[in-house]
C-alpha cells in the first residue's frame, strides 16, 4: 500500500491555476448556502416575533371593548311622572318602583355574568389558537436548523474526501498513456449506494482538460508515440515539468530546448506512415511579444539551415504567425498569417500547436484549426534519421522569447487535414528560388550613398564575366548588409556560385510573389503570341 501511494504521489501536480479556481468557487457557494439558511432561520424568528405581537394587539383590543360595554350598561335612575300626588301615593309608587329596580338589577347582572364568561370562553379559545401557532413556527424552526446542521456535515464530509484526492489516497487511473488523473465515486452505506449530491458543485457536469495534458480527443498515446517533455522514466521536480526561456539567455541556443524527434523516414511520412506528428503544450502569457520554435536535421550547423520555422508576434504589424525555413542562413519567403485568422495564442490558459510532416510539407494545426502548410522547400531525407526539435530562448538579437512549454508529444497519427484546402495559407504556393539573381550576404553595413555606389560598382566589376555583354545587374540597399546580383543565365549563376564562393557567401534568391506572377503574365503572353520565351536551363 505504502508503494502505491509513493508511486501516485510522484506523478501527482501541484494544484493549477483552474483547479484554484475551482476550489474558491466551490468555497464561494457554500458561504452563500449558509447566508442563505441563516436568512431563513431569521425570517422565522421574525415571523413569531409578529404573530406574538399580533396576539397582545388583539388581547388588548377585547379587554377595551369589555371595559367599555360594561360602562355603558349601567343604568340610569328614573324619576316621577306624576309630581302633583299624594305624599302616600308618592310613597307607594316610590316603593314599588324600588322593588321593580332592584328586580331588573338583579336580571341584568346575572345576564352581565353570562356576557363575562362567555367572553372568557372566546379568550382561551384565541390563546389556544396562538399557542397552536407558536408550536408549529417552532417546529419549522428547528426542521430549519437540522436541515442546516445536515448540509454542514455533507459538505465537510465532502471536503474531506476532496482533501483525500487531491493528497493521492484515493485510486488514480492512467488516461491514454499520459499520465495519472484523479478518479473518485463517493458510496454512504456498504451496500455500494451512490451518495446524491446536494451542494451546487457536485451538479457542476463540465470537465476541461488541464492545461499541462492533451485532449483525449488527439487521441495520443504511449501506443502510437511517446511523450518527450517531461520525460516520463526520469524523476523531476515541479519546477523542471515546465520549460521556460531563461530570463539570462544571451542567444538564441543558450539554456535552449532541444529534443530528438526519432526514427524519422521522410518516405514513410509522404505515405502517412511512421513518426510524422509532433504536438506541442504551452502557454503564452498576455505580455509576451513573440516565441519561436525550429525543426532541422541533424547537420544544420548551428541552425544554418531550418527546415521549418514557426513564430507567433504578437505585436507586429497588428500581429503576425511567420512560417518560414533557412537555407545556408538564408530565409526563405515567409508566409504571414494575421492572428486575427487564428485561434487565439498570446493570454489564453493553454494552447496545443500540432506540426504534421506529409509529403506535401508541414501542416500546422492550431487548436485544431488547420492554419497553414509550408511546402517542402528541401527534400526529405528518405532513410530513417532522427530530426532536431529546437526552442530557441531569444531571437536573432538576443531579445529574450517569453513562453512556457508544459508537454511535447512525437509519434504517428493520421492527417488531420481535410479534402478542402482552399482556405489554407501556403497551400499551392509559387516556386520561391530565382534561376539567375545571387544573394550576397555578410557584408560589412553602409549607410551613406556614396558607400552604396562603391558596393555597388565593386560587385559590377566582380560578376561582369557572369552577365553578359551588358554586365552584372546590382542592387545594394542602404542601410544593409546584403546585396542582389542578377546574372545572364542560369548556367552563369552556378558557375558564380562554384567560382566566387571562397570570396563572398552566395545563395540563390528568392523571388517574391510578385515577381512570379509577372514572369507568369510574361510567359504567358509570350506563348499567345507565337514568341518562344528565352530558356534559361541547361541545354
Amino acid at each position: 500500500m505504502s508503494a502505491d501511494t509513493s508511486n501516485i504521489s510522484d506523478h501527482l501536480l501541484p494544484v493549477t491555476a483552474e483547479e484554484q479556481d475551482l476550489l474558491d468557487l466551490y468555497a464561494q457557494v457554500k458561504l452563500f448556502e449558509k447566508e442563505a439558511a441563516l436568512a431563513k432561520a431569521e425570517a422565522a424568528k421574525a415571523k413569531l416575533v409578529a404573530a406574538n405581537e399580533e396576539f397582545q394587539r388583539e388581547k388588548d383590543q377585547h379587554a377595551f371593548s369589555e371595559s367599555t360595554a360594561i360602562t355603558n350598561d349601567i343604568p340610569k335612575p328614573s324619576s316621577s311622572k306624576k309630581k302633583k300626588r299624594s305624599k302616600r301615593k308618592r310613597e307607594e309608587i316610590s316603593n314599588e318602583m324600588d322593588d321593580e329596580h332592584m328586580r331588573s338589577s338583579e336580571e341584568e347582572s346575572s345576564q352581565d355574568e353570562d356576557e363575562l364568561t362567555d367572553t372568557d370562553d372566546e379568550d382561551k379559545r384565541t390563546f389556544r389558537r396562538n399557542e397552536a401557532k407558536i408550536a408549529q413556527l417552532r417546529e419549522e424552526n428547528d426542521l430549519a436548523v437540522q436541515r442546516q446542521e445536515k448540509g454542514q456535515a455533507s459538505a465537510k464530509a465532502e471536503e474531506e474526501l476532496r482533501k483525500q484526492l487531491l493528497e493521492g489516497n484515493q485510486d488514480t487511473v492512467d488516461v491514454a498513456g499520459l499520465g495519472p488523473s484523479l478518479k473518485k465515486k463517493r458510496f454512504d452505506d456498504e451496500s455500494g449506494a451512490q451518495r446524491k449530491e446536494t451542494s451546487l458543485i457536485s451538479k457542476m457536469n463540465y470537465v476541461s482538460t488541464p492545461p499541462h495534458d492533451f485532449s483525449k480527443s488527439l487521441s495520443m498515446s504511449k501506443i502510437t508515440g511517446k511523450q518527450l517533455f517531461p520525460e516520463t522514466n526520469v524523476a523531476v521536480t515541479p519546477e523542471e515539468k515546465i520549460w521556460s526561456p531563461p530570463d539570462d539567455a544571451t542567444g538564441p541556443e543558450d539554456g535552449c530546448l532541444e529534443l530528438k524527434l526519432t526514427d524519422f523516414n521522410g518516405a514513410k511520412a509522404a505515405v502517412g506512415q511512421g513518426n510524422n506528428t509532433v504536438a506541442i503544450k504551452f502557454t503564452a502569457p498576455s505580455e509576451s511579444k513573440r516565441f519561436s520554435i525550429n525543426i532541422a536535421e541533424p547537420n544544420h550547423e548551428n541552425y544554418y539551415s531550418v527546415l521549418f520555422h514557426f513564430n507567433p508576434r504578437q505585436f507586429e504589424r497588428g500581429g503576425q504567425v511567420v512560417i518560414n525555413d533557412k537555407k545556408a542562413g538564408m530565409w526563405g519567403q515567409g508566409i504571414n498569417l494575421p492572428t486575427s485568422q487564428m485561434p487565439l495564442i498570446f493570454g489564453e490558459v493553454s494552447c496545443t500547436l500540432v506540426v504534421q510532416i506529409n509529403g506535401d510539407g508541414f501542416d500546422v494545426f492550431m487548436n485544431g484549426q488547420h492554419c497553414a502548410r509550408l511546402e517542402h522547400r528541401t527534400p526529405l531525407p528518405d532513410k530513417p534519421k532522427s530530426l532536431i526539435l529546437q526552442l530557441p530562448s531569444t531571437d536573432d538579437y538576443s531579445n529574450r522569447e517569453n513562453w512556457s512549454v508544459h508537454k511535447i508529444w512525437w509519434g504517428h497519427k493520421a492527417s488531420m487535414a481535410s479534402k478542402d484546402l482552399a482556405n489554407v495559407a501556403g497551400v499551392n504556393s509559387h516556386n520561391a528560388v530565382h534561376e539567375k539573381k545571387l544573394f550576397v550576404s555578410g557584408l560589412p553595413r553602409i549607410y551613406l550613398q556614396p558607400e552604396v555606389d562603391l558596393r555597388r560598382a565593386e560587385l559590377e566589376r566582380a560578376f561582369r564575366k557572369y552577365g553578359g555583354q551588358e554586365g552584372a545587374i546590382v542592387i545594394c540597399p542602404p542601410n544593409s548588409t546584403f546585396a542582389f546580383v542578377e546574372v545572364e543565365t542560369e548556367r552563369a549563376a552556378d558557375l558564380a556560385l562554384r567560382e566566387m564562393g571562397n570570396k563572398y557567401r552566395l545563395n540563390r534568391a528568392r523571388r517574391s510573389r510578385h515577381e512570379a506572377l509577372l514572369e507568369q503574365r510574361a510567359a504567358t503572353e509570350a506563348e499567345a503570341s507565337g514568341i518562344e520565351k528565352e530558356t534559361t536551363k541547361w541545354d
